[in-house]
């Protein structure tokens, strides 16, 4: 069965400092509620809206990282539907119906293994305030509370074409975008719903209905899974699809019907009168283009052919821009860029919350920096600690913050390099293994036993390669 997935990607642009039309922060988070408003944010009779050229600037660069092209100028429309979170009644957006004059249209991005996927538009717009539901949840609700402190916070609606069929795929496209966006400094993805999804979904030619009030990627997977379900059984059983609102239940894990699905022309656009079309002209993209930092797929092609990484672990290093800082200031003090990079991908990100991880904040609670894991690397590399030492220093480090040196000088974990110390160890096991000594003889894999033994005596920090070596002169002799 066939299916079509869109996705409409919301981003609050919070490094433009202020809002979208007036000079209000864009932090409302933790502020009393409606305490971060004004008269023009508020829709109050005889306020004008003013741009915020910073908040422009700052969409042009996600279109320009989505592959989008750009028009010589743009205009801003209202958006008419009547709901408790939009002071003024309608929604300061962009619309192309009468021409392009979206920030950026018709572009295309590249995800995962030659897949891609194409960009109807990016449009520049208010978000809405939020709606607080005393009991909880909005059929327990008895009554409903609007903090405007979000009105007129600027916000990036990216619209993809329905190129999806897979849901995995969304959450891989969606991993990537949050990526761009961290690269671009554009956003703090680490607020709650600084970057939030809404997800179109339809059924063999069916209609379409959008899920709503997703709170992670991670439920806009599941979310779609449940969606294709419920959607496929209804056409077995020759059940029409209705074009409608859905929400997503977290709790229960099911989407829920909120209204029947609004068409473009029921929300009646117009030109905002108080905002003339505004011309960007031909320098605004080149300007943008020498201001634009590194992005994702051209730091993991660095990192592959410069630094010699291979590409799945540059990949993970790329997906989050927090790590991928770590780990070049990581090599900024001991330059073992393969070392550091599998420290980090392998043994540092077992160390991460799972919701630290949802939420790209992936070192969180861990007293650990780029210093510490680039003097472990040196440790190892330079043959003072064995591996499996250095994992369980590593283990105590990001608990207590202290250098690995320091740690391994403490606790005598330095490697036992003496053969004389190392074949004292040795004798200790044969005595003590008799058994196993002689099975050894006869079978030379056994001898693997008697290394581990050997480890466990000397609490791994014997070489393995060295002790092996002497194990195996001894059965012989």
């Amino acid at each position: 069965m066939e299916y079509k997935i869109g996705l409409e990607i919301h981003c609050q642009l919070t490094g433009a400092k202020s809002k979208l039309f007036c000079s209000c922060a864009c932090d409302y988070r933790g502020k009393d509620a409606n305490a971060n408003v004004c008269p023009t944010c508020t829709g109050l009779p005889g306020t004008l809206p003013l741009l915020n050229k910073k908040a422009v600037e700052l969409a042009g660069m996600i279109s320009l990282a989505l592959g989008c092209r750009i028009p010589e100028e743009i205009m801003f429309y209202r958006k008419n539907y009547f709901y408790p979170d939009l002071p003024k009644n309608f929604q300061l957006t962009q619309y192309n119906a009468y021409g392009v004059t979206s920030i950026g249209v018709d572009g295309s991005m590249q995800y995962g293994e030659e897949k891609s996927v194409r960009m109807r538009r990016v449009q520049l717009e208010e978000d809405p305030g939020r709606l607080v539901y005393e009991g909880g949840s909005m059929e327990k609700s008895v009554y409903t509370l609007v903090d405007y402190n979000r009105a007129g916070v600027p916000l990036v609606e990216v619209v993809t074409e329905p190129d999806f069929s897979d849901p995995k795929d969304v959450r891989e496209f969606l991993n990537k975008i949050t990526s761009i966006i961290e690269h671009l400094g554009i956003c703090d993805t680490r607020l709650e719903g600084s970057v939030r999804s809404d997800a179109n979904v339809s059924v063999a030619g069916g209609h379409r209905v959008e899920i709503k009030n997703v709170g992670s990627f991670s439920e806009v997977e599941k979310a779609l899974r449940y969606e294709m379900t419920r959607q496929k059984t209804m056409v077995s059983r020759d059940i029409e699809v209705k074009a409608e609102t859905r929400h997503w239940d977290d709790a229960r894990k099911v989407t829920k019907e909120s209204r029947s699905k609004e068409e473009e022309q029921d929300y009646r656009y117009f030109p905002e009168p108080d905002i003339p079309a505004v011309e960007l002209g031909k320098d605004f993209v080149q300007s943008l283009e020498k201001s634009m930092p590194e992005l994702p797929d051209a730091r993991k092609s660095r990192f592959v052919s410069k630094l010699g990484l291979t590409a799945h672990v540059a990949q993970v290093l790329i997906d989050n821009k927090e790590l991928a800082d770590f780990f070049e200031d990581a090599i900024k003090t001991y330059n073992s860029p393969k070392e550091i990079a599998n420290w980090i991908v392998t043994d540092l990100m077992g160390f991460a919350d799972e919701k630290a991880k949802e939420e790209h904040a992936m070192l969180a609670g861990l007293k650990v920096g780029p210093a510490h894991i680039a003097d472990l690397a040196k440790l190892v590399e330079e043959g003072a600690v064995n591996r499996a030492t250095a994992k369980q220093i590593l283990g105590q480090v990001v608990k207590s913050g202290e250098m690995p040196s320091a740690v391994a000088k403490s606790t005598q974990a330095s490697k036992i390099d003496d053969a004389g110390a190392l074949l004292q160890a040795i004798n200790a096991v044969f005595a003590a293994e008799a058994a196993a000594v002689a099975d050894a003889k006869k079978n030379p894999a056994a001898a693997n036993f008697l290394l581990g033994k050997v480890m466990q005596q000397t609490k791994g920090r014997a070489d393995p390669k060295a002790a092996l070596e002497l194990i195996r002169k001894k059965l012989e002799s």
